[in-house]
């Protein structure tokens, strides 16, 4: 069985019928449509879409730093004044 990740779902049916009704309905909760019982798409604020993506980047920002944490034995010891 498919995983929904929100409490409150809706029928494509339903959903098309007045999405902006949904979206009112809903008041800034995630809404997860069905089609045939089954996650067609996730309905998201604009807000949350950008947090997400936010969150993305600083995951992706994380495991850049632990990836050249681990060089730093490789690196060169550099005399400021010298440069």
């Amino acid at each position: 069985m498919e995983a929904i990740y929100t409490d409150i779902t809706i029928s494509m049916s339903e959903f098309k019928k007045n999405p902006a009704a949904v979206l009112r309905d809903a008041k800034s909760k995630p809404v997860a449509v069905l089609n045939h019982n089954k996650v067609a798409f996730y309905m998201i604020e604009p807000a949350l879409f950008e947090a997400l993506l936010e969150e993305l980047s600083d995951q992706d920002l994380h495991r850049t730093v632990l990836s050249r944490m681990n060089e730093r034995a490789q690196g060169i010891e550099v005399d400021i004044d010298a440069i």
